[in-house]
């Protein structure tokens, strides 16, 4: 059974607990019970800087679903319209994440995306798979 955690700056919610102590926590809890994980609701400014090639955590990690903007959960709290990211850009860091880390396989949108952020996730990273 796969897990997701829903990030904020890297912290796992609603505790704030790092999300790589808290996947070796799970792990280590269940003796490695849980498939892999995924990183979901955060925009990949939020959390690509965690991410570290040859941390035991990192390899677990083998899907994303990022929030189309970059804006923090509390200033998408307060905003009076919605922000639709760039999904250029989004397709983009994407593609850099499944270049650096190629456990990254399972894809896809969260908060705010739509079939634009799709396409360019597609887009991205279809041809580096091939």
């Amino acid at each position: 059974m796969p897990a997701s955690a829903i990030t904020s700056s890297m912290e796992v919610a609603p505790n704030p607990l790092a999300l790589g102590e808290a996947i070796d926590r799970v792990d280590d809890a269940t003796d490695g019970a849980p498939a892999y994980y995924m990183i979901n609701c955060a925009h990949p400014t939020h959390f690509m800087q965690a991410l570290k090639k040859g941390e035991r955590w990192v390899d677990r990690v083998y899907g994303v679903k990022a929030n189309a903007s970059a804006k923090s959960h509390a200033e998408l709290d307060e905003s009076e319209t919605l922000d639709p990211g760039d999904p250029d850009d989004l397709g983009r860091r994407y593609s850099r994440l499944t270049a650096s880390f190629p456990t990254m396989r399972i894809l896809g949108g969260c908060c705010g995306t739509d079939h634009r952020h799709i396409a360019a996730i597609c887009e991205a990273c279809v041809p580096q798979a091939a």
